[in-house]
């Protein structure tokens, strides 16, 4: 059977799906007072100011034991400043254009789109293991994805649209993958940084264009989104990431835009057809076969030493070279011996290994 913290990957990833798929309507409405570019940067601030405010209240808390985490070192830039770019940057600028464009629910079910994006780049780019199944998933949510066109194949209005919202979906899936390699640091550093970067990026950038501040209503409203919709979402997406690896955290958070689409048919004008409720299913579909995937073989973990909150559990068995009080978990620098087993796992942090047939 899976471990509890595969399965704590799991409800990590559905929560952050819910939060981000809520996000995409309330963008929405909040578009017909802003512009794509001042609302991407709202929102990313109002994530990146109030997951700031959480680590210092963290850092500095006097009451109980503050938890320990692995915190960003200078060699994790790189990916964190491609992720931020690709991400934090690009991605919510053609998110809010082709919000603008394009029907809530049509656009909510496109975000779906990213996690067969998430998964490509995985397999090919980065590494991953996928079999069949995985495969299989994948396709059904592209081909519900690509149905979603045939809704109103005469709007050139739409089809901008829509490809606006699938090019945020790749650049999310490089950030994704790019956030896979640093997801045992602190989760909430990772997205507080981001948010304030990219916020900060988008929002000189509306400037620039002459775009004027907005009123006390729209920026509350636009951090509280951003907060939870962007913020506390990419904390659990980069704790999904531990857990699951980037390609199967993808196919989870794909359940995003079918919250964030049943959240849109309450808006005014929303009025999805037949085609969408085909396409619905198709990605419903995929979805499933991700959710019901069981990965077990004979496989060796390689001697390593990496740092990470962890439990003692069959993949911990170290001593400690510091004056230990024994509660778990902990967090510190520590070796992993070579080790051969068996067991249901996923490409987390400890099962990024080659398989038979795979090249070296």
């Amino acid at each position: 059977m899976h471990s509890i913290h595969t399965y704590r990957g799991v409800v990590y990833a559905i929560l952050a799906a819910l939060l981000f798929g809520a996000s995409t309507p309330l963008g929405k409405l909040l578009l017909t007072q802003s512009t794509p570019i001042l609302l991407a940067g709202l929102l990313y601030a109002g994530s990146g100011i109030g997951l700031s405010l959480w680590l210092l209240l963290r850092r500095f808390w006097p009451f109980g034991r503050v938890r320990q985490v692995a915190r960003l070192r200078l060699g994790d830039s790189p990916r964190l400043g491609g992720a931020i770019l690709s991400g934090g940057i690009a991605a919510p600028i053609l998110l809010m254009q082709g919000l603008s464009l394009t029907p809530a629910s049509t656009a909510s079910l496109l975000l779906t789109t990213e996690s067969a994006f998430t998964a490509v780049m995985a397999w090919f780019v980065f590494g991953e293991n996928f079999d069949r199944r995985i495969a299989a998933g994948m396709s059904l949510i592209l081909l519900g994805s690509m149905a979603l066109t045939l809704e109103h194949p005469l709007s050139s209005s739409l089809s901008w649209g829509s490809l606006a919202v699938v090019g945020a979906c790749a650049c999310w899936a490089l950030d994704n993958n790019l956030t896979r390699a640093i997801a045992a640091r602190d989760a909430t550093q990772i997205a507080a940084i981001k948010g304030i970067v990219a916020g900060a990026t988008n929002l000189g950038l509306a400037r620039l264009l002459g775009e004027h501040w907005p009123e006390t209503a729209l920026l509350t409203a636009a951090g509280l989104v951003g907060l939870f919709g962007y913020g506390l979402s990419l904390v659990l997406f980069v704790l999904s990431l531990r857990h699951l690896g980037a390609a199967r955290t993808g196919a989870y958070f794909a359940m995003a835009p079918f919250f964030g689409a049943g959240m849109a048919l309450a808006l005014p004008g929303e009025s999805p057809g037949l085609v969408t409720a085909l396409a619905a299913l198709l990605m419903a579909w995929g979805v499933w076969l991700h959710l019901t995937e069981r990965h077990e073989h004979l496989h060796a973990h390689e001697p390593m030493w990496h740092i990470h909150r962890h439990h003692h559990d069959a993949h911990h068995q170290h001593e400690h070279d510091f004056d230990w009080d024994g509660k778990e978990p902990h967090t510190h620098e520590h070796p992993h011996v070579r080790l051969v087993h068996s067991h249901p796992h996923f490409p987390d942090i400890h099962h990024r290994h080659r398989h038979r047939g795979e090249k070296p």
